[in-house]
Formats: structure tokens, sequence, C-alpha cells
């Protein structure tokens, strides 16, 4: 059967619609998740508390297919950086990053970027496509599967790859949505962190309905730099950008903060004066 669904796009309430429409009970929702998500299981026929019958109807509608991962690259602090294809001459990259007491997946959202901001490599390619849901979380269950057999665990996971997660909602929020979802991957909403150069319609529409961590890319102080590093600027400047950031913040139910991102760039934004104007812009800003 072609076009078959790859089961990574779903959510538990859409799978629990899939299992209804092959005539299973809802049960069969929880039972699919732990083997997929809890026991790392992807095949079908190994799922052994499924009848042989749903087993087939599985394996003719629907698939739990991974991207191939071409390259891996390891550091000597232990980061690791692989390279996967997702075919049609479309890659993306993900990172692990160890620390002391977490190990942070850096995953992507898009295939390149449309925003151009100078200083990003990816925003130089220019922009290829979105991915779906079942890509970005295929990139956590890669690296899960090397992590496991290493004894290692991903304890936060943050968009900061390849793209701009507020320019694919639908795709990263369902990611979301499986990344905080017990039955899935059982991260608290403090460990996902979404990074945002700064769509603000959709930084408000997130604030609603995603609890997840927020980050803003922001690289400057004032407007008429950040018009030039982060182009995106000039449609959002600064000051409705912070406002949607103050939105954000007061819109949870759990005390929320952001992160605020800062490349520092030799004689561009990096004098006294620009710390002084961030310092000023950030001004009662829980950071």
């Amino acid at each position: 059967m072609k076009n078959k669904q790859n089961l990574f796009n779903l959510t538990r309430f859409e799978l629990s619609d899939f299992f209804s429409k092959l005539g299973e009970k809802s049960y069969r929702t929880k039972q699919f998740m732990q083997w997929v998500y809890h026991q790392h299981e992807l095949d079908f026929n190994q799922m052994l508390n499924f009848s042989k019958e749903l087993r087939q109807k599985l394996q003719q509608v629907s698939t739990l297919e991974l991207p191939v991962v071409t390259t891996q690259n390891f550091a000597s602090d232990g980061l690791i950086k692989w390279l996967v294809d997702l075919g049609g001459d479309n890659h993306i990259e993900m990172v692990y990053i160890p620390e002391k007491d977490r190990g942070t997946l850096c995953i992507s959202s898009q295939v390149g970027c449309s925003l151009a901001c100078t200083f990003c490599s990816t925003g130089m390619q220019g922009f290829n496509r979105n991915l779906s849901t079942a890509e970005i979380i295929a990139q956590v269950v890669i690296a899960n599967q090397y992590l496991n057999d290493k004894g290692k665990k991903i304890s936060n996971v943050v968009f900061m790859g390849m793209g701009e997660p507020l320019l694919n909602e639908k795709a990263v929020y369902n990611a979301c949505d499986l990344l905080l979802d017990d039955l899935a991957f059982g991260l608290s909403r403090r460990r996902v962190t979404i990074s945002t150069s700064g769509v603000v319609p959709a930084l408000y529409r997130m604030a609603d309905t995603v609890p997840v961590s927020l980050a803003i890319s922001l690289h400057a102080p004032d407007n008429q730099l950040r018009d030039e590093l982060v182009p995106i600027n000039q449609k959002y400047p600064i000051k409705e950008l912070m406002d949607a950031c103050r939105y954000y913040l007061n819109a949870g139910t759990q005390e929320r903060h952001i992160l605020f991102e800062y490349v520092m760039l030799d004689g561009v934004n990096d004098t006294v004066e620009h710390a002084k104007k961030l310092a000023k812009l950030l001004g009662g800003i829980s950071a």
C-alpha cells in the first residue's frame, strides 16, 4: 500500500482516532505508545500483546519509518553531531550536548531557513521545506537509540537546530505534545525549549497553547542593528517582540522565564554601550 501513515506523526489523541478507525479499542493507543516510546520497539510483529490480525493491519496501512543517518561526528568533550538524510537532497543536523547534570539534544524544525540572519550558516543556505512531526520526532528517537546503548539519556530538547520553529507551528507543536506526553518521552515543560528569532504572531499563539520554555534569538539591543543582523526585525521590531515576551511570561499557569540568546560578534554588537542598552531593554523581564 502506498502512502502509509507514519505513526511518528501522530499525537496520543490522533493515535486514538487512528486505532478507532481500525476498529480497535482505545487502550490500544497506550499499548502502542509503550511499545514504541518506552520499549523502543519499531517492529509491529514484535508487539506481542497485539493480535496477529492487528499487526497485519498495521503493516498494511502504517509505518514507523526513520530517516537515514549519513554521518556521526564525535568531539572530545562528548558532543555528538548527526547528519540525517531526509531524501530528495534534504539534510538536517542534530546535536547532543552532554553536561554534568543533563544531556541536551538540539533538533531541527526545517530544512534550511528563510530568515537569513547574517551570522547563521543555515540562513545563508535558504529555505527548502518544513519538517513533518515524524521527521522532528525521528531525531529524538534516533538519538535515543544510540544513547541508550551507551547508558546515556536525553534530559532536555531544544529547537535550536536548522530552521525557525515558529514558521512550522503545527508540526513543532505536535512534536512538543509528544515530548511532554508521559506515554511518549515524558519530559517536563521546562526541559523543552523553542527558540525563535521573533515571529511575533506565532509567539502569542505559542504562549496560549504550548506549555514549553521559550528562547529569543536576540543578538542586538536596538532596531537599527537588529534589522541588519536578524532581518525579521524589520517586520516585527523589538518593541513588538518584547510585548509578546511579556505576554508569554503572564500567559501560563506556572512561573515562566525566557532565555535571551546573544551571539557576541567582534566589533559589531559587543561594546559597553550595547551592554547598557541590552540591560535596559531586558529590565523587569524574568530571564
